[in-house]
Order: C-alpha cells, then structure tokens, then sequence
C-alpha cells in the first residue's frame, strides 16, 4: 500500500500514511475542508446556496449539539 499523500511505501506507524508530516498534511486538508462529500439533496443545496449568499457556511445554520 502506498501513502495517500506522496504515494512512498506506507510506514506501520502511521498507516496509511508514510511518516508523521504527511498523516498531518491529511489532518490540515480535513480542517480547511479541502475534502467533502457532495450532496444531492435538495435541502442541502438551498442551505448551501443561502449561506453563501450570506457569507456564512451551512454548519452555521445548524443548531449547536451538546
């Protein structure tokens, strides 16, 4: 298997990843949101499209869970 990342041979370490600095490379992609999984519901797209609308996100518009 190879990393992700930089395509090196993976490390048992850190699988499935190389070494540290690419697994938090992968880390950093998920906090900036470089990585998400389209909707197709119609919902979802309205919310979207009114947030941006607004500057805001659509996680803005969901209620706060404790």
């Amino acid at each position: 298997m190879s990393c992700p990342i930089c395509e090196k041979d993976t490390d048992a370490k850190y699988r499935p990843f190389c070494s540290k600095h690419c697994a938090d490379l992968d880390l950093a992609r998920w906090f900036k949101g470089s990585y998400s999984v389209p909707s197709t519901d119609p919902e979802d797209v309205e919310k979207a499209l009114d947030a941006l609308e607004r500057g805001a996100t659509p996680e803005d518009d969901e209620p706060t869970r404790h």
